[in-house]
């Protein structure tokens, strides 16, 4: 697998490289790229970790270099969110940004899975799409939100309440990936049983789990860590995928549902991307009242991005 990380030298970026080196397959390739000029430092450092995977550095002039030839390409390029800021105040700069990197893979390696974890993620990724149409090369399943930081957040969360494994706790999460889009189908939670106080408490805390993450820092940046952990475990299953297994997870795609044009949805993965978009199944009252009133919301999102590329 022949694999770019685009902001590889930013606090996602390099944890997510980290886990990478170490746990993509033996002869695989990752190519690092940045604007920052620690980039080449950032790719002799992991190179020295002993594993069978070649780690490139690329700088602001190689992004063509950085993408010829690879299989997936991941985005977490842009500025992070600092206290007082939603994910909203991000977009003006990260607009651009996802945009002018969309446009790179579009004219480099145009058969690649794209995944989006620059925020504000309901909106990119629809900029994506609109930037991958306007070169002719756009695949819907080839496009991907990557929304696994909400559900390793939900395992997290449901465990440590319920005294069990997180590890062995499998939480749904749909719809998008800010604020009240973001709806953890605790209902579908099994062997476990919660109060209605419960499940009201943790969907805030689930929603609200990157504002803490932001505070706690207290302007040092947002979610790197458990972010770079997330989007390695949803690469990683994207790389199995392609290798021939049977992988389901949740991430944000076009679906073109009555939900929304974008909604985070379990997916079957296979070796072209999104092989079959399933069902995400029943959901109790208090889940469906809030799908409700969060879709206006997630559909605004959506348009902004359209509206950006379109002009």
């Amino acid at each position: 697998m022949k694999i770019a990380v685009l902001g590889a030298a930013g606090g996602i970026g390099q944890a997510l490289s980290l886990l990478l080196k170490t746990q993509l397959p033996a002869g695989s390739e990752l190519n690092l790229y940045d604007v920052a000029p620690v980039v080449p430092g950032v790719a002799v450092d992991l190179s020295h970790i002993p594993t069978d995977v070649k780690v490139q550095g690329f700088g602001k002039e190689d992004l063509a270099d950085a993408l010829t030839g690879c299989d997936i390409v991941l985005i977490p390029a842009g500025v992070p969110r600092k206290p007082g800021m939603d994910r909203s105040d991000l977009f003006n700069i990260n607009a651009g940004i996802v945009r002018n990197l969309v446009d790179a893979i579009a004219d480099n390696c145009p058969e690649a899975c794209t995944c989006v974890i620059t925020n504000p993620v309901n909106t990119t990724v629809a900029i994506a799409a609109e930037a991958l149409k306007a070169k002719g090369v756009y695949n819907k399943n080839k496009l991907f939100g990557v929304t696994t930081l909400d559900v390793i957040r939900s395992e997290t969360f449901v465990g440590n309440l319920k005294g069990l494994n997180p590890a062995n706790v499998h939480v749904p999460v749909i719809g998008g990936h800010s604020g009240t889009t973001i709806l953890p189908l605790l209902s579908q939670v099994k062997g476990v049983e919660f109060t209605d106080e419960e499940v009201s408490s943790l969907t805030t805390r689930i929603q609200n789990a990157g504002t803490e993450v932001v505070e706690a820092k207290a302007g040092g940046g947002s979610a790197t860590l458990s972010m770079g952990q997330a989007a390695a475990r949803f690469c990683l299953s994207l790389v199995d995928a392609m290798r021939g297994e049977n992988v389901v997870e949740y991430t944000y795609v076009e679906t073109n549902s009555d939900d929304a044009e974008f909604f985070s949805h379990p997916v079957r993965l296979g070796k072209n991307g999104v092989e079959e978009i399933l069902s995400y199944g029943e959901l109790s009252e208090f889940e469906e009242n809030a799908k409700q009133a969060m879709l206006d919301g997630l559909r605004g999102d959506i348009a902004l991005g359209v509206e950006f590329v379109k002009g």
